[in-house]
This record gives structure tokens, C-alpha cells and sequence, in this order.
């Protein structure tokens, strides 16, 4: 991050700072707009998008800028950024088609809506942050072949855990160690909380019930995790992943099979651990003078080693990955081609015939991590694409759907986009890390 700083420091004294544009400005993004605003030089937030202009506003006024100006047409965002103004629009593909932007940071959440953004962007020749795992574990195959294609950027974000995960997971590579597990560290997993379950929680720290209860589901960590998987080629080595209660991450190498970290590398998590709130990787290093080494540094007598970061600061770290996209071309974490694990859609409770399914973090459903070639080969529905899905007959809790218990909605992106990824990866894509 020192060489970052140092080359927005420089774009800083040249007075040519990269231009973001934000599209959602909900709790994350209005994190995202004060840490631009605020702490990164050689960046500029240049326009806010958002489906309620007073949420944008929002945004500004928390960084401490008053004003702003909304902007309706592509001309009138261009005049205001020209003029060295802070836009403000509903319209988030004016963002996406503007010139006078370099990159966008998208932090919806949503799918569908998402995906036109990614598109709209990559088609305009922008850089794209996703501060959007679930778009990355459903879609993020397919818009990174659009991304190649236009020369551009797709990548997750630094500080959200999967990008944290690769940060870590470079850094033990490059120190000679082969990672075997990328794994993330949970506080609580219990499938079945709701909304209501979580509302107080989310009162507490400000956020939506429907946000908190995709943590407490399992929803969150099985998006992350399928990002991650898609990056490093490594794959789940049970549905939902093993999950082990673990009460200190230095413990972890114990509580996953070596065969299976070995042949090929697993995706994962812990339950419990402290420190709580990061991530970890685990690495193998069988030489044996290294193992001295590494056994006078305090890491253990190996050969799987346990290295870990014990926050993960989500908003903060955001605009480096924009300045990583510009300035170098590098992405924080994307995928390598294929999707190698997806996040399929399990029943929360008893569901009935002609119900429609609703969203992340709901009263419905939760989500599970399974491999890509399973969820093929079985039909599996993805939790990414099970909002608004109307069920077809009852489906007992903790079933697993398939497309066959469902009916899609007509018309979707989302949908079309997934056909395509489909039928674009025939075969999955060997991981390099392996």
C-alpha cells in the first residue's frame, strides 16, 4: 500500500486526481464517500449515484461537502464535473457512461441492477470496484470475460475480507510458502436467523436487518468465499463448507484435512476464534531448513502454517483498489476464468407452493457453497438468482432448490448473463496455485 500512497501522492502534486464515481450510497458506500473525501489525496469522489437522491446528498454531507449538484443527463454530470463540482444523480449508468470518470465503485448489492452497471461501465472503458460479493459469486465469471475484452479492471475490493483474503494469500505465496486453505473467521452461524431475530443488532450498528441476518445466515460468508474460490481456483470440500468451532486462529491448521488442503486447496472458515473480525491463510512450506526458520520465528514446526490478519476494514481500503485499478492495472482479487464454487439457495423454513422468494438475508432462505461442477450437474438454483422465484410445489426446510422447484421471472439481465457464463466455461478452470 506504501507504493500506492506514494503514486497518489504524486497524482496529488500534479493536480490530476483520479476521478471516482459511487453507485449505492447506503451504509457502506456513504463509508466509502467520507474515506475519499476526507483521508485519500490524488483521489477525487466526482458523483454519487443512488436510486434516492437525498441518500446521495447523504453521502456528501457526512464527508463534510455542502455542495453538490444533481445532475439528470450525461451533459449536465460532464458540465458539473468540469467545473469541478460534486454531482449528485438517480440515474447510476450516467456515472457508468461519463467520460471524465476512471472508475467506478459499485456497492449495491443487487444483481441484477448491478450487473447493467458492471456492463454499462466496462463497455465505457471504466475500471470496476465491486464492493458487491454477492454480483462477484453469481456473475463474476462472465463480467470478467467482458472486462478482458474491454481492456479494463473487475475486481473485488482491499479491506472487504475476500480481498483481504488475497492480499494475505499473495503475500504467504511470495514468501515461498504454498497456501492450501484461504479462509475467513466467523463470530456466529446459525441458518435460521431472520430479520426479526436481527433487528435489534441492526438498530445497534445502524445497518438493515436484511444486511445482518446474510452475516448471521451464513449467506455473507458463502458469497465472500465463492469470490475467493473463484480467485485462487481452491473449492469447498463439503457443501457449506466444514466450518469448525476453533478458539484461536492459530489453531486452524489442525481443524481441516491436509489430503484434501493439499490436493488442490480449500475455501473455508472458523467459528469462534480469536482475534475475531479477520481472516487467515493456511500455508505448507516442507523444506526443512525453512521449517527451522519458520519454527524460530514463532510460526510452529509446520508444516502447515497458519498466517492471519486480524481485522478486516472494509471502507478504509476501498480506495486503494481504485488506485490500484488506474495507476497499475492490478486487481485486489478476480476471477481466473470459470466459476469454481457457487453459492446455492436452501430453504430457512417449511416453503409453500406459490410463495415467491425474497432477498438476502430474509425470512426464506439462506445460502450454502457448493462446487460449481455439483451445482451443474445437479440443477441447483443460486441464491444470487432466487429473489422473486415463484415455488412451484412445497419445499421442506434445509432443501436445497433446484431450477425445477422454481418458475424465474421473465426478462431478467441476471438470467441471461448466467446462460452465458455457462455456457462459456464448459470445463472448470485449473487453479495455478494448486
Amino acid at each position: 500500500m506504501i507504493i500506492i500512497d506514494t503514486a497518489l501522492a504524486e497524482r496529488q502534486a500534479d493536480n490530476n486526481p483520479i476521478r471516482v464515481g459511487l453507485v449505492g450510497a447506503g451504509y457502506m458506500g456513504r463509508g466509502i464517500a467520507l474515506q475519499i473525501v476526507t483521508a485519500v489525496p490524488g483521489m477525487k469522489l466526482v458523483a454519487v449515484a443512488n436510486r434516492h437522491l437525498a441518500d446521495a446528498h447523504r453521502a456528501y454531507t457526512q464527508a463534510g461537502v455542502d455542495q453538490v449538484q444533481p445532475v439528470e443527463t450525461l451533459p449536465q454530470l460532464e458540465n458539473a464535473i468540469s467545473q469541478n463540482q460534486y454531482a449528485i444523480t438517480e440515474d447510476a449508468l450516467l456515472l457508468a457512461r461519463c467520460a471524465l470518470i476512471d472508475v467506478i465503485i459499485e456497492a449495491t448489492g443487487t444483481i441484477d441492477f448491478g450487473a447493467a452497471v458492471v456492463l454499462t461501465a466496462v463497455d465505457h472503458h471504466k475500471h470496476v470496484v465491486m464492493m458487491n460479493a454477492e454480483l462477484d459469486a453469481t456473475l463474476g465469471p462472465i463480467l470478467k470475460v467482458y472486462a478482458n475484452r474491454a481492456g479494463v479492471v473487475l475486481t473485488n475490493s482491499d479491506g472487504d475480507q475476500p480481498g483481504v483474503i488475497m492480499n494475505l494469500f499473495r503475500y504467504v505465496q511470495a514468501i515461498g510458502c504454498r497456501p492450501v486453505l484461504a479462509g475467513n473467521m466467523k463470530g456466529l452461524h446459525d441458518p435460521y436467523r431472520t430479520p426479526a431475530t436481527q433487528r435489534g443488532y441492526a438498530e445497534r450498528y445502524r445497518q438493515k436487518p436484511h444486511m445482518v441476518t446474510s452475516f448471521a445466515d451464513g449467506t455473507k460468508i458463502s458469497m465472500e468465499m465463492a469470490v475467493v474460490a473463484n480467485g485462487t481456483g481452491f473449492r469447498t470440500g463439503q457443501r457449506g463448507m466444514y466450518g469448525p468451532d476453533c478458539d484461536h486462529v492459530d489453531h486452524a491448521a489442525g481443524l481441516f484435512p491436509k489430503e484434501e488442503m493439499l490436493n488442490g486447496g480449500l475455501v473455508d472458515y472458523v467459528v469462534g476464534a480469536q482475534p475475531g473480525g479477520g481472516v487467515f491463510v493456511i500455508g505448507y512450506n516442507d523444506n526443512p531448513i525453512q521449517q527451522q526458520y519458520l519454527n524460530y520465528y514463532k510460526m510452529g514446526e509446520g508444516p502447515f502454517y497458519v498466517f492471519y490478519t486480524p481485522y478486516h476494514l472494509c471502507h478504509l481500503e476501498t480506495p486503494f483498489t481504485a488506485a490500484r485499478a488506474v495507476l497499475f492495472g492490478d486487481a485486489a482479487l478476480t476471477p481466473l476464468g470459470g466459476p469454481v464454487c457457487d453459492v446455492v439457495t436452501a430453504a430457512k423454513r417449511n416453503l409453500k407452493a406459490g410463495e415467491t422468494i425474497d432477498g438476502f438475508g430474509g425470512f426464506m432462505s439462506y445460502g450454502l457453497l457448493e462446487n460449481s461442477d455439483v451445482c451443474l450437474a445437479q440443477n441447483l438454483l443460486p441464491l444470487g438468482l432466487a429473489q422473486g422465484c415463484q415455488l412451484r410445489h412445497d419445499v421442506p426446510q434445509d432443501c436445497v432448490l433446484t431450477y425445477a422447484d422454481v418458475s424465474v421471472p421473465p426478462n431478467r439481465l441476471s438470467d441471461r448473463l448466467r446462460t452465458e457464463q455457462t455456457a462459456h466455461f464448459a470445463q472448470p478452470e485449473p487453479s495455478p496455485y494448486a
